[in-house]
C-alpha cells in the first residue's frame, strides 16, 4: 500500500509540474489565419480592446497619442525587475500579462506590480495554445490565474490576453468564439496595435522601430519581460519611452487609456470607467492560496525528485566504476598463473545442511555432497521438524558418509548450530536444502583456509533453473548484482554475506562471534558481519559453485527477498556499533556497513525515480532525448552485465531479458524495499519463509555405490543442549557482534553413519 501511495504521489506531483511547467521560449507561433466570415467586421478592423461581456460586440482604441506598455510572459524574477525600475525612471506605466504560474512562484514580484502602480492581465495559467484545448480548459487557465492574482497582489483584473494572439485584423472565427467564452466570463481582451518582436531579440534599434506607432495614432504595444533574454528588451524601453514622450505621447495602462476613450465619446456619461486593478474578493484569496502552496509543494517536490535522479546517477556512476576496476583487478589476481592460497587443504569437511520440507530436492543435494571428490566429507542433514518426509528420504538413500539429525522445529539458525555442534570437524560447509554442489565444489571452496587469516569463504552461486522468465532474470542478478558485488567487498576487505546456499567457516571463528545468531532473518548476513567486526578475512570462491532453485514466480521471488532485504536491514542495525569501534570491526563499521547501506540499500530504494522520470520524459519532454538518455543508462548496465558475465564464464545470450528487466522486475524489488525498510522501521518481525520448491532437473549427481569413502567407526552423535552451550547464553565477553545463538536439544535418534 505504502508504495502505491508513493507512486500515485510521485505521478500527481509530476502531472501537476507538467501542467504548471508548459514550457514557452517565445510569444509566437506562426499560424494561419482561418474562416473570418463569421467575425464582425467592426471587429476585424477595430481597436486592440475587444468587449463582448453582457453580450455585446465592440473594440476601442487608444486616444491619440496614447500609448499602453504591455508586457507578457512574467512575472520573471530576474527581467521585470529590470523592466520595473526603467518604468520608474521615466515616469510610465504599463499593464502587465502574467502567467498565472509563475505568479504563483514570484506571489511578491507580483504585489511589487501592483504597488509601483502598473495593471495586472490574464495570459493563462501555463500558456497553452488556447485554440487547442477543450473549453473547460479555457475557462481553467483563466480563473486560476486570476486567483493566483488576488493572493499575490490582493487584486483582480479585468483584462485577458490570449497566449500566440496577434493584432484585430488576425481573429477568426475560432478565436472569436474564445473571444466571445472569455466575454461571458466578465473580460475584455486585449491583443495588440504594434509588435516589437523583442521576443526574436533583433537588436535594440530594430525594436524600437517596430515598437514605434505611425503619426500621431494611439496604440497597446506588445512587449516581453520574460519567456528568455530580454537585455535587448530592457535597453529598447530606455531609448523608445524618451523617444516617445518627445513625441508627445502619454503612457497609460490598458484600462486607463480605456477610459480616456470612453471619456471621448459622445455618451461617455452613460458609461462606466473601469477601475485599474479592483480589490479581490476573500473567497479568491483564499482559493489563490491553495493554488499557490500546491505549486510550492510542486516545485520542492521536482526538484527533490530531479535532486534524487542526479544522486542516483552519480551513485550508478560511482558504482560501475568500482565494480569494473576492483572486481576486474579481483579476476586478474585470481587468473595469474600460479596464484595460491597456500598448500593444498584437505583438512576433513563437515557439510551441514538445513533442511524444512525439502522434499523436492533433498535427494539431489544431498546426493551432489557425498559425491563431491574431496577426500573427507561428512554430510550433515538436519531436518527441522519437517512434515513431509524429508528426513525418511534422505535415511532412505544410504549414503555412508550421510547423518541425519532430528530437531524441533526451530528455525534455520537452531538448525545450523544443532548441525554445527554434531559435525566432526573443524571445518565447517554450510549448504541450503535446496541446492546442489558440482563434485569439485567442496573442495574449492575450502581452498582458502590454507591462508590462517581466511575465516568464511563465499561460494558462487548459480540459478539451476534459469529456463523460465522470472528465474532468468534472477540469474542475471546473481551474476552481476552478486557474485560480481562479492569480488568488490574481498577488494574492500568488508564481505557482508556468505550466502547459505553455499559457505564455508572455520569452527573457531564460528565459536569466537558465539555462532549463527537467530536475531535476524538473514543469519549468514549477521553472522559474517560478526567474522568481519571480530577480524577475520571472508573471501569469495569463484570455482566453487552451487546451483540453487530460484523463486519461479513473482509471489514466491516477493517473499524470499522481503525476507532477505528485511534481514540485512536488520542485521545492519545490529552491528551499527561497528561504526564507532576501532581496530577491526571500527574498519568494518567504515568501510563495509557505509559501503553497503549506500549501494545495497539507499540506491536501489531510490532508483524508482529513474523509472518516474523515464516515464515522464517520454509524456511530457523532449521524446527523442528522453530515449537516448535511457538507452545510454542501459548500456551502461550492459556492460556492466557483459563483464559480470565474461568473468562467471556464462554465455551472453540471456542478456536480452535485460531491458525487460527494468519494465518488471526491478519495479517489483522497489516494492520489497520499501515494504522492507517500513517493516524494520515498525519494529515488526517475520519468521523463515517455506518457499515452494520444484526441485532442480538434469543435475549431475553421483551414486551411493560410487563412493568409497567409508568414515570411522562412530556411534550416535550425543545429545547437546546448545552450542553454543547454554539456552540462557549471552554474548560472548569481549566481542561486541556476537548475539544469541541457541540451537534446541536434539532428538536422541539420529541416524548413524552407515559403515559404522
Amino acid at each position: 500500500m505504502l508504495g502505491v501511495l508513493l507512486i500515485v504521489l510521485f505521478v500527481g506531483v509530476l502531472v501537476v509540474q507538467a501542467y504548471i511547467n508548459s514550457e514557452f521560449t517565445s510569444d509566437h507561433k506562426d499560424s494561419e489565419v482561418g474562416d473570418q466570415t463569421g467575425v464582425p467586421l467592426a471587429i476585424r478592423g477595430g481597436g486592440p480592446i475587444i468587449n463582448t461581456t453582457g453580450g455585446q460586440e465592440s473594440s476601442n482604441r487608444l486616444p491619440p497619442r496614447t500609448i499602453a506598455l504591455t508586457f507578457d510572459d512574467g512575472p520573471d524574477p530576474e527581467w521585470t525587475p529590470k523592466v520595473l525600475e526603467v518604468l520608474k525612471e521615466n515616469d510610465a506605466h504599463g499593464t502587465f500579462f502574467v502567467i498565472g504560474s509563475e505568479v504563483a512562484r514570484h506571489p511578491e514580484l507580483t504585489k511589487r506590480i501592483a504597488d509601483e502602480g502598473h495593471e495586472l492581465g490574464l495570459h493563462t495559467f501555463t500558456h497553452p495554445n488556447l485554440q487547442r484545448v477543450a473549453p473547460w480548459r479555457r475557462s481553467l487557465e483563466l480563473s486560476q490565474t486570476q486567483v493566483a492574482i488576488a493572493r499575490a497582489a490582493n487584486v483582480r483584473t479585468n483584462l485577458a490576453r490570449f497566449p500566440y494572439s496577434s493584432k484585430p485584423q488576425a481573429i477568426d472565427e475560432t478565436n472569436w468564439k474564445i473571444v466571445k467564452e472569455a466575454g461571458r466570463d466578465g473580460y475584455l481582451v486585449v491583443v495588440n496595435d504594434m509588435d516589437s518582436e523583442d521576443w526574436q531579440r533583433p537588436g535594440v534599434g530594430q525594436i524600437v522601430k517596430n515598437a514605434s506607432p505611425p503619426g500621431d495614432v494611439g496604440a497597446v504595444i506588445l512587449f516581453h519581460d520574460a519567456g528568455g533574454d530580454r537585455a535587448q528588451t530592457v535597453e529598447a524601453l530606455r531609448t523608445f519611452i524618451p523617444m516617445m514622450k518627445q513625441r508627445g505621447y502619454r503612457f497609460t495602462t490598458v484600462t486607463e487609456g480605456l477610459n480616456l476613450a470612453i471619456e471621448q465619446q459622445p455618451d461617455a456619461a452613460a458609461l462606466p470607467l473601469l477601475p485599474v486593478n479592483p480589490a479581490a474578493a476573500p473567497t479568491d484569496r483564499l482559493r489563490g492560496s491553495g493554488l499557490i502552496w500546491t505549486v510550492r509543494v510542486a516545485d520542492g517536490l521536482v526538484w527533490l525528485i530531479a535532486g534524487l535522479f542526479l544522486l542516483v546517477g552519480l551513485l550508478t556512476i560511482a558504482r560501475t566504476g568500482l565494480l569494473l576496476v576492483l572486481a576486474t583487478r579481483h579476476a586478474r589476481q585470481r587468473r595469474k598463473r600460479g596464484f595460491s592460497w597456500g598448500p593444498p587443504v584437505t583438512d576433513p569437511v563437515s557439510v551441514i545442511v538445513p533442511a524444512y520440507n525439502e522434499k523436492e530436492g533433498i535427494e539431489a543435494a544431498v546426493r551432489s555432497l557425498a559425491g563431491g571428490d574431496y577426500p573427507a566429507i561428512e554430510v550433515v542433514v538436519v531436518d527441522d521438524g519437517s512434515t513431509d518426509g524429508t528426513a525418511a528420504l534422505v535415511e532412505r538413500m544410504h549414503l555412508p558418509n550421510v547423518r541425519v539429525i532430528r530437531v524441533p522445529n526451530g528455525g534455520k539458525a537452531n538448525a545450523l548450530n544443532t548441525g554445527v555442534a554434531l559435525a566432526r570437524h573443524d571445518l565447517i560447509v554450510t549448504v541450503d536444502g535446496d541446492t546442489v554442489f558440482e563434485p569439485d565444489s567442496v573442495r574449492m571452496l575450502v581452498q582458502p583456509f590454507a591462508d590462517p587469516t581466511v575465516g568464511a569463504v563465499a561460494g558462487n552461486v548459480k540459478v539451476g533453473n534459469r529456463n523460465s522468465l522470472v528465474a532468468g532474470w534472477q540469474h542475471i542478478e546473481y551474476v552481476i548484482g552478486f557474485n560480481l558485488d562479492r569480488r568488490l567487498y574481498e577488494m574492500l576487505n568488508c564481505m557482508p554475506t556468505v550466502p547459505g546456499a553455499i559457505g564455508a567457516f572455520r569452527r573457531e571463528a564460528l565459536a569466537r562471534v558465539g555462532g549463527i545468531s537467530d536475531e535476524t532473518l538473514a543469519e549468514d548476513t549477521d553472522v559474517t558481519m560478526a567474522l568481519c567486526r571480530d577480524g577475520w578475512r571472508v573471501v569469495y570462491a569463484e570455482h566453487a559453485k552451487a546451483w540453487t532453485e530460484a523463486p519461479a514466480t513473482l509471489e514466491q521471488l516477493y517473499r524470499q527477498r522481503y525476507r532477505w532485504s528485511y534481514g540485512t536491514m536488520q542485521a545492519m542495525w545490529k552491528h551499527r556499533r561497528a561504526l564507532t569501534d576501532s581496530g577491526p570491526s571500527g574498519r568494518f563499521g567504515r568501510v563495509g556497513l557505509p559501503f553497503l547501506a549506500l549501494f545495497g540499500v539507499a540506491l536501489p530504494m531510490l532508483a524508482p525515480v529513474v523509472d518516474i522520470m523515464l516515464v515522464y520524459g517520454l509524456v511530457f519532454w523532449e521524446l527523442t532525448d528522453t530515449v537516448v538518455a535511457w538507452l545510454m543508462m542501459l548500456a551502461l548496465q550492459l556492460v556492466t552485465a557483459a563483464v559480470a558475465f565474461r568473468f562467471d564464464r556464462e554465455s551472453l545470450v540471456p542478456l536480452w531479458r535485460l531491458p525487460l528487466q527494468q519494465f518488471a522486475y526491478r519495479q517489483l524489488m522497489y516494492l520489497v524495499l520499501i515494504q522492507s525498510a517500513v517493516t524494520a522501521l515498525t519494529g515488526g518481525r517475520l519468521r523463515w519463509h517455506k518457499l515452494h520448491r520444484a526441485g532442480l532437473s538434469g543435475v549431475k549427481s553421483v551414486p551411493a555405490a560410487e563412493r568409497p569413502l567409508v568414515l570411522p567407526k562412530q556411534g550416535v552423535a550425543p545429545a547437546v543442549d546448545t552450542w553454543p552451550p547454554s539456552l540462557d547464553q549471552v554474548p560472548v565477553v569481549g566481542h561486541p557482534a556476537a548475539g544469541r545463538a541457541t540451537a534446541r536439544p536434539a532428538v536422541p535418534s539420529q541416524t548413524p553413519s552407515h559403515g559404522a
